[in-house]
């Protein structure tokens, strides 16, 4: 369905021309596009699985405009990220099937096939009439939720507030690389953080996972900020580190990563890309009774979820969240902060 554009103006004059009858008043603000498509190509998932449970479709459902404030994309460029992996395989299943039906009102099955890849970079193709920024032809990028059809498709549909127009300084293929990264990493870093380029000067900063993409782009935002960066990787990503401008750069490979960073003066912020382990004795690299803050990307609450259910799988991550928070007031009075992965950014946006 098409509001606004060249096609339209086609439809009208042909109407015209053919002495056809006017088409009906626009619907929920939205009018009927003269040139009708019913499927695309996509990559899609049927069940959840490793790589194997990937199919490529040219009949997957077209996308359309349902709210006046939607855009229909034409993809030029999509990446993928650890959450698509992750999505993959079933992860966050049972929450992100509650938010695409959250009343059960649907009788049919509205998780399958199910189109993965949280960014995209490429052309407005369509809009709703509630969309005044964007017109057909911009050039735009976006990060799309994860409980939405991702961007591995032919077009992809998505929230006015979701996209943005795509820097004229990078490539369709650029651009498709940060949206989902580069926000994750905003909202780790500013939002749950606190850091801004005011109060980030001097600090101390701790990245581990520093070579992943949200890791790469916390690396150079931070030091744009003025702080200081210890960036935790492999030995073959240490060139990298150096030339984003990374202060001290850990090879984790190179003996006990622990007693490395036990070396170093503390820090005042640490994120954690990483996980597991890490978190046992990463908060020991804060510094005491300042304010000083741990925020993680891996969290048990999704998979808690799909393990436990809702009621028990939330009661179970707050009795963890809870009693970790507990402890680390008694040894030093930091804060903890959980960013939920994959779902920090749509509360972001």
């Amino acid at each position: 369905m098409l509001s606004r554009g060249a096609a339209n103006g086609w439809a009208l004059r042909g109407a015209a021309r053919a002495g056809r009858q006017q088409r009906p008043p626009p619907f929920r603000g939205l009018r009927a596009s003269p040139r009708t498509r019913s499927a695309m190509p996509s990559w899609v998932i049927d069940r959840y699985g490793r790589n194997d449970v990937l199919r490529f479709t040219r009949n997957m459902v077209f996308p359309i405009i349902h709210f006046p404030n939607e855009v229909i994309i034409k993809v030029h460029a999509a990446s993928l990220n650890p959450i698509d992996l992750s999505m993959r395989s079933g992860y966050g299943a049972t929450a992100l099937n509650m938010k695409r039906d959250p009343l059960k009102l649907k009788s049919e099955d509205t998780e399958f096939p199910l189109t993965l890849g949280r960014d995209v970079s490429g052309v407005v193709m369509e809009c709703g009439l509630a969309v005044s920024y964007f017109k057909p032809g911009d050039e735009v990028w976006a990060a799309i939720p994860p409980w939405k059809q991702g961007t591995l498709s032919e077009f992809v549909v998505a929230s006015g507030n979701e996209v943005s127009f795509k820097p004229k300084c990078l490539s369709h293929t650029e651009a498709a690389s940060l949206p989902y990264v580069g926000l994750t990493a905003w909202s780790a870093v500013n939002q749950v953080g606190g850091l801004n380029q005011s109060n980030c000067s001097g600090k101390r900063v701790l990245i581990l996972g520093a070579s992943g993409g949200v890791g790469t782009f916390a690396v150079q935002l931070l030091k744009a900020w003025g702080a200081h960066v210890t960036a935790v990787c492999s030995h073959d990503a240490s060139t990298l580190m150096k030339r984003l401008g990374a202060d001290d750069v850990i090879d984790y490979k190179s003996g006990n990563l622990e007693e490395q960073l036990k070396t170093l003066p503390l820090f005042d912020f640490i994120l954690d890309n990483v996980g597991g382990s890490t978190e046992k004795w990463a908060l020991d690299l804060l510094k005491k009774w300042s304010g000083a803050t741990y925020v993680t990307l891996v969290t048990p609450f999704l998979i808690n979820m799909d393990r436990l259910g809702v009621a028990d799988g939330m009661l179970q991550t707050g009795f963890t969240v809870g009693s970790k928070t507990v402890k680390m007031m008694a040894d030093g009075s930091y804060s903890y902060n959980d960013l939920l992965r994959g779902g920090a950014l749509d509360l972001c946006l």
